[in-house]
């Protein structure tokens, strides 16, 4: 898969999620709805539709950049301004509180990359797709660095988790 049609396809995906999000927008700024209940609807419904065929995906630092400021975004638009009670102002959502509320999409991409290789190369020989991810393209090599793959994102997966 080309480089730019991965970027086309995640552009596309955010486009989407947030057409969905739009949809739900009533119900997710609903003040009695509790947190709980907004987390799990923001992973259930939003969710999905913006990582629907992440496991292929092998994103740049700033496409992770953006699923990030994706869903800090909608996260901050679903809870509102907190409320200090003490001096009575309000503010933004800080970072860090989003994070305690979800996990970050790119951790979600790597452990759906890390399953979907478990699947391929558990199902043999008897699949294209195996083949795809064990063959080796033919010519020549273009001149430059070599391009960043599905495979070394992959392996880099693998380092970071200590299964190599």
């Amino acid at each position: 898969m080309d480089k730019h049609s991965v970027h086309e396809e995640i552009k596309c995906r955010l486009l989407s999620g947030n057409a969905c999000y739009y949809s739900v927008q009533n119900l997710l700024s609903y003040s009695l709805l509790p947190k709980k209940v907004k987390v799990k609807i923001y992973r259930t419904i939003i969710l999905p539709v913006v990582l629907y065929g992440c496991e292929t995906w092998s994103p740049t630092v700033s496409e992770e950049h953006g699923l990030g400021v994706f869903r800090n975004r909608v996260l901050r638009k679903t809870f509102g301004p907190t409320r200090d009670e003490i001096i009575r102002e309000c503010g933004r959502q800080h970072n860090e509180t989003l994070y305690d509320l979800y996990t970050p999409s790119i951790w979600v991409i790597k452990s759906r990359r890390m399953r979907w290789l478990g699947h391929v190369a558990h199902s043999g020989k008897r699949r294209g797709a195996y083949w795809i991810l064990v063959g080796r393209s033919e010519g020549r090599k273009p001149l430059g660095r070599p391009r960043h793959t599905w495979w070394d994102d992959i392996k880099m997966d693998l380092q970071v988790s200590g299964t190599i």
